[in-house]
């Protein structure tokens, strides 16, 4: 049975025209879009989105990054979706990250790593209803 995930494309890739490079590799991947938007979020829905984070000393930086700027907001759907696109996007710090996954190849730093993906079920439900409402999602 197919799972949904979510997924964002950060500022910094949208920025250097790597978003259709990207959606490229999820696409081949074996990932269904089943809702996408392009926008720029405001400080306070990153705040919010990113709320788990908020005694963290990047809370700060990451939330001024993600709303530096237009993003895109994906849901994604394909079996086991959410293992296979952490796998596909590798570690947070791109140092880190396998050869030929997404931040190695595309982010500049662990801050500024091209992409997000839902880390479980639960994380994904949640994010997916932050930024989609119900008629949205296809």
């Amino acid at each position: 049975m197919p799972q949904r995930t979510f997924s964002i494309i950060k500022p910094d890739a949208v920025r250097s025209g790597l978003a259709g490079t990207i959606l490229s590799e999820i696409a081949k991947a074996g990932f269904g879009i089943v809702a996408i938007k392009k926008q720029t979020i405001s400080k306070h829905e990153a705040e919010g989105f990113y709320a788990v984070h908020r005694s963290k000393p990047f809370f700060g930086s990451l939330t001024d990054f993600m709303s530096s700027g237009p993003l895109i907001l994906m849901v994604l759907e394909k079996e086991n979706a959410i293992a296979d696109l952490r796998k596909l996007m590798g570690a947070t710090d791109p140092a880190k990250a396998a050869e030929g996954t997404i931040r190695k190849k595309f982010a500049t730093s662990i801050e500024h790593n091209a992409i997000h993906g839902s880390d479980a079920e639960e994380t994904a439900a949640y994010e997916i209803g932050y930024w989609f409402a119900g008629y949205e999602l296809l």
